[in-house]
């Protein structure tokens, strides 16, 4: 078992979402200091208020999980100010919920750079000083769009797939050379925080309540679970898509549950789409 008491958590897109809450969440469950890293200044100051008007210690950095460069010279600072992170959640994430045609080339250098790179790059950021120090947590909030194909989030589910296949390389790496290092890949559905207005939930796959899931994902680190899927039948995806032909898959997934058309209404935040 793991527990969050007098532990230093750092948190990626913490200022808002489910990166909020699983922050407040880890404070009241003994962390000693939070520290939220978001690319939005104003709401990083709002979060960190709220939480620090409680008692709670907590610190912020603006930073572009897309910027290595500033990514490495932030987790230079905060490694001197707290002197270690132990447990690392990768949460920040895109998403442009449109046809592949009409995706821009910005969109998807963004989204990819955001969702894939931006885990790589973090972790990398801070994996040596935890290994250094004997102990770490990465949990990487990767999405059930990592297990299956989805039309109208094309590049957002080939982010979400790299992200999977390196959070579960990573776990094996760690396991083989550094046992004190454990690596959590969590792949929710639709989560109710906005990121997904106007999606249609689809049969048998509701939408996730965002203190639930963040519950949740808490609860899997302490117990040191591998893998976290959101709800139930997406625990079932990989063997479902693994042992039917595609075909039948496609019509389990299309026309039974209605997956392939949840993004037909998609809107999002109307300022971003960020997690």
């Amino acid at each position: 078992m793991t527990s969050f008491n007098s532990k230093n958590v750092l948190i990626t897109g913490g200022a808002s979402g489910i990166g909020f809450i699983m922050g407040r969440m880890a404070l009241q469950r003994g962390v000693h200091h939070l520290v939220l890293w978001d690319i939005n200044p104003d709401a990083l100051q709002k979060a960190a208020k709220e939480l620090q008007s409680s008692g709670y210690s907590v610190s912020t950095n603006v930073v572009d999980v897309r910027d290595y460069k500033q990514i490495q010279e932030t987790a230079d600072q905060v490694l001197k100010e707290i002197d270690k992170v132990d447990m690392l959640f990768n949460n920040a994430g895109i998403i442009v919920g449109k046809s592949f045609k009409d995706h821009s080339y910005e969109d998807i250098e963004n989204t990819l750079a955001v969702n894939s790179a931006g885990l790589m790059y973090v972790a990398r950021a801070f994996i040596s000083s935890m290994i250094n120090h004997g102990f770490g947590r990465i949990v990487n909030i990767a999405s059930a769009a990592g297990l299956s194909p989805n039309p109208g989030m094309t590049v957002y589910a080939a982010s979400k797939w790299a992200a999977v296949g390196w959070s579960d390389s990573l776990r094996l790496e760690m396991e083989k050379h550094h046992k004190e290092i454990k690596v959590l890949t969590v792949m929710p559905s639709y989560i109710n925080t906005g990121m997904f207005d106007g999606v249609k939930a689809p049969q048998l796959i509701p939408l996730l309540d965002a203190e639930k899931i963040s519950a949740k994902i808490l609860n899997a680190v302490e117990k040191e679970k591998i893998h976290l899927r959101e709800p139930f039948i997406i625990k079932c995806s990989p063997f479902i898509k693994g042992v039917l032909p595609t075909r039948i898959y496609d019509f389990i997934a299309g026309k039974v549950l209605k997956v392939y058309s949840s993004m037909d209404t998609f809107t999002g935040r109307k300022e971003n789409n960020n997690d």
